[in-house]
């Protein structure tokens, strides 16, 4: 897998017009260019990927598909989405479960609040995102590792998430991924040839 780097985090990618939707239960929604990437390119923006063992998933409220501990505290969660319905309330559900286990919630101080519900938007946000323009979502991953929570979602979509250029908060949709730029550390796209489809990534900071 090689990595490039089309466009800094803090710059907004080209976004063909009609590209919009609205994220359930968060804020405006998601929009995604899916101008797409040459067949066999790998993109990739920042960090790498992890895996864990696979387990089975139980009935009830959502629970990891799979669930690991490395080191240096770096801890790993995976839902998969393979035949479910309601998916971005059931991300919503999963990593907010994943935040009480890892101690970003119940929030002591406005700041720790702000942070979970900013994790919490930016999953819906992608997610979102996957079921507008790339078929539905796969897989979300979390990892905690040193105070920094990162999200994947894994999809068969072709083309590259960018924030609608310019940016208009007053126009209806396309404003996910202007959301996920502007709450997050970094975000990026990783692919791997090959294999159908991206992961969409992105990691956000705990309060000082």
């Amino acid at each position: 897998m090689s990595t490039t780097r089309p466009y800094s985090p803090g710059d907004r990618g080209p976004e063909p017009s009609g590209a919009s939707g609205a994220s359930e239960g968060s804020a405006p929604g998601t929009g995604e260019s899916e101008g797409g990437v040459p067949g066999g390119q790998a993109a990739v923006i920042g960090g790498s990927m992890s895996s864990s063992p696979s387990a089975s998933a139980s009935s009830g409220p959502p629970a990891p598909v799979s669930s690991a501990e490395g080191g240096g505290g770096r801890q790993v969660r995976r839902l998969s989405f393979d035949d479910q319905s309601g998916v971005v309330p059931l991300a919503r559900d999963f990593t907010r479960q994943a935040l009480y286990a890892w101690g970003w919630l119940p929030s002591a101080t406005a700041d720790q609040r702000a942070a979970a519900e900013d994790v919490l938007l930016v999953v819906s946000e992608l997610v979102t995102n996957a079921c507008l323009h790339a078929e539905g979502p796969e897989e979300l991953w979390i990892t905690c590792e040193k105070k920094v929570i990162r999200l994947e979602v894994s999809d068969r979509g072709t083309g590259q998430p960018a924030p609608r250029t310019p940016h208009r908060a007053g126009r209806p949709g396309g404003h996910g991924m202007f959301i996920v730029q502007r709450l997050c550390l970094d975000w990026g796209v990783v692919r791997t040839p090959g294999v159908a489809g991206k992961r969409v990534w992105a990691e956000l900071g705990a309060p000082a």
